[in-house]
């Protein structure tokens, strides 16, 4: 296991403070100045798995209400709406410096039997075709500060490879489908609850890239400020994130400030896993003359 999994792992591990009531690292997460916002969603579903027995979550919905602040912890609030025959509904707040930053409502649900249909995953070279994350922010390092180099290149626990690849500096239009192979090696052997978490992180990884290249625009080049405002995830299907899995990712809009992206996470054998919506903020920067 390496340190930044370690890291991760210890991240979901959140303390239980009173009955309802828990407690989560803010630092350490994908991004150094506020909170990644898969970070503050895995660690709300933590709190709420807390909460519930025998039966997995298949969604939650959530809305990001404040920046998180990386240099204090995480209190996440409870509410058990209901304990049904077959369905368990949660509502999780996040709270930081006495205001939330993170409303979330999650439902879980008893294994049931049904039909089964999902459509098929699109066709890619194998992962190991395309560079690591790590290699790509390496030939880019040169073009940031000295004092953001380190954070550029700091280790993470999950490993992608960007299938259609797009200079951070200086992007092109581009079509909105946007893919990536992803996994966290240290996942295997991991019960299903934590298989859930580590896929709540990842999921929040990449997604509003999409809206951003028929733009040509991206996080690094200086035009575009951007936040997730929401962020839907369902789970289809057992998870073994050890694994690679396909994240397939779109997005169908954009305007008024703000862009829609729709993601589709697939095991490398082709099963739908899960699938992501989020909508988020797409704001021109205002340059001072």
């Amino acid at each position: 296991m390496t340190e930044a999994e370690r890291i991760l792992l210890d991240l979901l591990d959140i303390e239980r403070l009173e009955v309802d009531l828990f407690r989560g690292t803010g630092s350490g997460g994908e991004t150094p100045t506020r909170i990644f916002g898969g970070q503050v969603i895995a660690q709300a579903l933590a709190a709420a798995y807390r909460t519930v027995e025998d039966r997995l979550c298949h969604s939650l919905h959530a809305y990001f209400i404040r920046a998180g602040d990386p240099s204090i912890p995480v209190i996440y609030q409870v509410d058990r709406a209901r304990d049904g025959g077959s369905m368990t509904t949660r509502r999780v707040v996040a709270i930081q410096h006495g205001k939330q930053i993170l409303n979330m409502s999650a439902s879980f649900h008893v294994q049931d039997e049904g039909w089964d249909h999902q459509h098929a995953m699109p066709q890619t070279k194998a992962p190991e075709s395309y560079p690591a994350r790590e290699e790509l922010r390496q030939r880019y390092v040169d073009q940031v500060p000295e004092k953001l180099r380190d954070e550029l290149l700091r280790e993470r626990p999950i490993e992608v490879r960007e299938v259609d690849h797009q200079n951070p500096f200086s992007p092109e239009k581009s079509d909105d489908r946007n893919q990536i192979w992803f996994r966290m090696k240290a996942a295997a052997g991991t019960d299903p609850v934590t298989q859930h978490l580590i896929l709540a992180y990842a999921s929040d990884m990449y997604l509003m890239t999409s809206g951003l290249r028929p733009h040509g625009l991206s996080w690094f080049a200086g035009d575009v400020n951007g936040a997730s405002l929401d962020h839907a995830l369902w789970f289809h299907a057992p998870i073994h994130f050890e694994n690679w899995h396909l994240y397939a990712m779109d997005s169908p809009w954009s305007g008024q400030g703000r862009n829609f992206n729709r993601g589709s996470i697939y095991a490398q054998d082709g099963t739908l896993v899960a699938s992501v919506a989020q909508e988020g903020l797409m704001r021109k920067v205002r340059h001072k003359p």
